[in-house]
């Protein structure tokens, strides 16, 4: 008896192979714009965990020195006085026209890394006092190291696949010299296990601060952001493949009742029915979740190197170009095929649990009815009201998504009450009977097409939204540059002496010399970068300030105040006229508050005066050079000639820009193709839900062709119908786009990032979206409409002598 179930249910697959090819596209179109997402981010955390584990990052406490580097001295004493720490020096370098980050560490005392360990039981060990006298060794990966063998100037490089990606791991003697810091020291790390006895840190370090290794700031938590950013797109892409599955679900379940109410009469169990479907509907899954997780491995490996560039550039996260298959992700695939698949069909399988034995058959009566939309509706109200409440209510990123997801998924459950109360009004104001009748055709097939209308909501609303967004950020961006990079030539000299040599040579040839000093703080929001600047027009004129005192720029120029940046603030809560504390003698009044876009940490500004009394001695070594425009390339080639310096030492205005402009633009690669990938699902949703229902359409289509209209009249009325609803679902998709791009920056991105962009409107990308919709819509029906015209007029006459 179950092997003929079986055959049963599988004859209607056999009949409907466009249904079950639509079936398994939508599960693995689901499944494999999820996968990719979380191959994406997997792969990212696992270069994060191993970056930790090859660097011992995080696991001990630190000290640092609250003016910026650390002398040799202090470490000294330290030693002598039987505290068992180890000296750091790191910072960026370039080399061969790429930026490496270098990592000195005393080889002596710093506990031991997975890349030493490899060293010294490979085949051929190096001499250990190699790593520790002149010249010494860099330990660089394969890739970095076939980089760097050009560069003759460098020491040899012994290839370890245990260091990070574009890192350099060397002893802090080599260090120094790659970075032109001669005696200095970023860090110390504190070692386990200290002896008994040993002075305390206040009393031979009062000036240096111990961080301990569970609040020190980790680039995991830098790219939390990004990450969830990422996942939410993935879940929205996930719920438009998901769509289709409903749909062609629902289809079969109503095409297969004549079926299931004759296996009833022959004495079938309706249990036995359901747990056969559902073990149906699981190979199925499984098959779909497959074949997804196949597309998405090569998609997120299409990806990942845009996703790696972006989030060394913009966080310095050592991630891996390259993908690779790791079971987590591929489990969390197929859990999430089956998942989705059980939530899709659930509806469909609750009611044919319900379903009498002697019901009619067709798909008629397994549509919604008008109370089921209006139910649907006041759901959907519920969620979008809620949505809204949490996002007012409760602070946080997850809170802000939450409120994203209740807006979307209520707008996308009112959508078919809209529509169809815009399709009676349209019916109603309809002349002649052609176009009444097409009115109300369209509404009468609205319940078939509802779930394809939602997808194609929800990838409008996301392009519309995110594309505002992206689009706002860039508009802002381009003017926060053009005021912030005011000076035509940033040079960076190779130490303090020859900055001084470059600015006395520059004086008498340029406008203003601008200095670029800064040190590193810390603060209970995490590093604080203050800077110092000198008084000069350039500042007053340009610095773009989001909340201001009276006379902020006199007061802070006059060792009065001190500015912050928005991050800073925002997390802080930190505004004009609080107080900010720089260190135990340092408390200025906060004068005013300055976008800083893209920079993930806190920064503020002094005098340079004031610089001088909490850091003194910070370093002099970049310059702005206000010049004529006219004089900026001349000046620059002239001091590379006379100060020896390197190409990457003196840039112009321009270059500076371009940079940051390139690394914005790849900051949105994966959004910007997942919302392409989305718009694209959504296409395909309408027509699968057009193809599958075509053949419904007979019995409207019929009487209709009798009373007189052509057959090729007709598939122009077809194609007329996918346009007009997909051109009214774009229009109710503009303000819930515009209310998405809203929460992107006035919600997601303060949370995420800590500043809030400006919302801009452009009328021009909502025009050229609309035509695609309505290309894509007409596209989706161009083959049911082919179908209709190349429909012989025995079918349609055969409809007359069926029981419909």
């Amino acid at each position: 008896m179950t092997f003929a179930i079986v055959q049963a249910l599988l004859s209607h697959w056999r009949r409907h192979r466009l249904q079950l090819a639509t079936l398994l596209i939508g599960i693995a179109l689901a499944t494999g714009l999820w996968s990719a997402v979380q191959a994406i981010n997997a792969e990212a955390r696992a270069s994060y965990q191993r970056a930790s584990d090859q660097l011992a990052l995080g696991l001990y406490d630190t000290l640092r020195d609250p003016s910026g580097t650390i002398a040799v001295d202090r470490y000294v004493a330290l030693r002598r006085a039987g505290w068992q720490v180890s000296a750091v020096l790191e910072g960026p370098v370039r080399i061969a026209g790429r930026t490496v980050q270098v990592m000195g560490v005393d080889m002596v005392t710093y506990p031991a890394l997975p890349a030493m360990t490899q060293t010294e039981q490979s085949d051929a060990p190096p001499d250990p006092s190699d790593m520790l006298t002149a010249p010494g060794r860099l330990l660089a990966t394969p890739e970095l190291a076939e980089h760097l063998k050009s560069q003759t100037e460098l020491p040899p490089i012994v290839v370890s696949d245990a260091v990070p990606p574009d890192l350099i791991l060397t002893d802090i003697g080599v260090a120094e010299t790659l970075l032109n810091r001669p005696r200095q020291i970023s860090r110390l790390v504190i070692l386990p296990d200290q002896p008994r006895g040993v002075p305390a840190l206040s009393e031979i370090a009062p000036d240096l601060q111990r961080v301990e290794a569970s609040a020190q700031l980790d680039t995991q938590r830098l790219t939390d952001s990004f990450h969830l950013n990422l996942t939410a797109f993935g879940l929205l892409s996930f719920a438009v493949g998901l769509f289709i599955v409903n749909g062609t679900v629902g289809l079969a379940f109503a095409q297969r009742r004549a079926m299931i109410r004759t296996l009833r009469a022959l004495g079938v169990s309706m249990r036995r029915l359901v747990w056969m479907i559902t073990a149906e509907l699981t190979l199925l899954a499984l098959i779909g979740g497959a074949l997804g997780l196949v597309l998405g491995f090569f998609l997120a490996g299409a990806l990942l190197p845009d996703v790696a560039a972006t989030l060394r550039g913009l966080y310095g996260a050592p991630v891996d170009g390259q993908i690779s298959l790791q079971p987590e992700w591929a489990l969390a695939g197929l859990g999430m095929a089956l998942g989705g698949t059980f939530l899709a069909s659930g509806h469909a399988l609750f009611r044919l649990s319900r379903m009498p034995i002697l019901t009619g058959a067709g798909v008629q009566s397994w549509r919604s009815s008008t109370s089921g939309q209006r139910f649907s509706f006041l759901i959907g109200t519920a969620l979008i009201t809620g949505g809204f409440a949490i996002g007012y209510t409760v602070e946080g990123l997850v809170a802000g998504f939450a409120m994203v997801g209740g807006i979307l998924t209520g707008a996308a459950l009112v959508l078919p009450y809209f529509l169809t109360l815009a399709l009676s009004v349209f019916q109603r104001r309809a002349r002649g009977p052609v176009a009444q009748w097409v009115w109300a055709d369209m509404q009468a097939q609205l319940p078939g097409l509802s779930l394809a209308l939602m997808a194609l909501l929800l990838a409008l609303a996301a392009n519309i939204g995110v594309g505002t967004m992206v689009s706002s950020f860039r508009l802002t961006f381009v003017g926060w540059l053009d005021q912030r990079l005011t000076s035509e030539l940033y040079v960076t000299a190779r130490d303090d002496q020859q900055g001084k040599e470059i600015a006395q040579w520059l004086g008498p040839q340029v406008d203003a010399i601008l200095p670029i000093r800064n040190v590193e703080l810390t603060h209970e929001t995490g590093p604080l970068f203050l800077y110092g600047v000198v008084d000069h027009e350039t500042y007053r004129d340009h610095w773009p300030l989001i909340a201001s005192s009276d006379s902020a720029w006199d007061r802070v120029l006059t060792d009065q105040a001190v500015l912050i940046n928005e991050q800073l603030a925002r997390r802080a809560d930190l505004w004009p006229g609080d107080m900010l504390t720089l260190n135990a003698e340092h408390t200025l009044t906060i004068a005013g508050v300055y976008s800083d876009y893209g920079n993930p940490t806190g920064q503020a500004i002094v005098s340079m005066q004031q610089l001088d009394l909490i850091a003194p001695g910070a370093e002099t070594r970049q310059f702005g050079i206000r010049v004529s425009p006219e004089r900026a390339t001349e000046l620059a080639q002239a001091l590379r000639d006379r100060f020896d310096l390197s190409r990457q030492a003196v840039v112009q205005q321009a270059a500076v820009k371009a940079q940051s402009l390139a690394i914005f633009d790849n900051t949105f690669v994966v959004t910007s193709a997942l919302n392409v990938l989305t718009l694209g699902v959504a296409g395909f949703a309408i027509l699968t839900s057009l193809l599958t229902l075509w053949t419904q359409r007979l019995p409207q289509i019929a009487p209709v062709w009798a009373l007189g209209l052509t057959r090729a009249q007709l598939a122009r009325l077809e194609l007329l119908r996918s346009v007009l609803l997909a051109a009214l679902t774009a229009v109710l998709a503009l303000p819930l786009g515009l209310v998405l791009a809203w929460a992107l920056l006035a919600v997601i991105n303060v949370q995420a990032f800590g500043w809030r962009l400006p919302m801009f409107l452009f009328p021009v990308d909502w025009a050229y979206l609309f035509v695609l919709t309505l290309l894509a819509a007409a596209v989706a029906a161009a083959l049911p409409a082919l179908r209709v015209l190349r429909l012989p007029p025995a079918d349609l006459l055969r409809v007359f002598a069926n029981e419909r």
